[in-house]
């Protein structure tokens, strides 16, 4: 799997599922995640939002906000529904997305120094 993919599911993931006090923000918990990635405009929307290309849902905005943090550390502040969310997008945009995937690599991870250490964490 690449890792790009998981920076992408990193954003879903903060946005979908429950977090601790310490993470990220509850305020989405009741998102769901498989209907999401269902649908290829809202997948494509939600994209479109972190490449800021298009406009954003106030769930984009939130994803969006947390994005940078979740890629730099691992999802660090997910919630372990949020890492299960994680791999789910990760699956499935690496299937069905990879070009999606290589423009949120160019923005969020360049030069690909966190995805070595974040496919370790997040595919394990």
């Amino acid at each position: 799997m690449k890792l790009s993919v998981v920076f992408v599911i990193v954003a879903f993931a903060t946005i979908v599922y429950a977090a601790p006090q310490s993470g990220y923000s509850t305020k989405f918990d009741s998102i769901d995640l498989e209907a999401i990635i269902a649908n290829d405009r809202l997948v494509d929307s939600y994209v479109a939002c972190l490449l800021e290309r298009g406009k954003c849902t106030a769930e984009g905005e939130e994803l969006k906000k947390n994005m940078k943090d979740a890629v730099e550390t691992c999802c660090s502040k997910c919630s372990d529904k949020q890492k299960k969310g994680t791999r789910i997008a990760f699956s499935h945009l690496e299937k069905n997305k990879p070009e999606k995937l290589s423009e949120l690599r160019a923005k969020f991870d360049p030069t690909g120094e966190y995805e070595k250490e974040c496919r370790k964490k997040l595919t394990a």
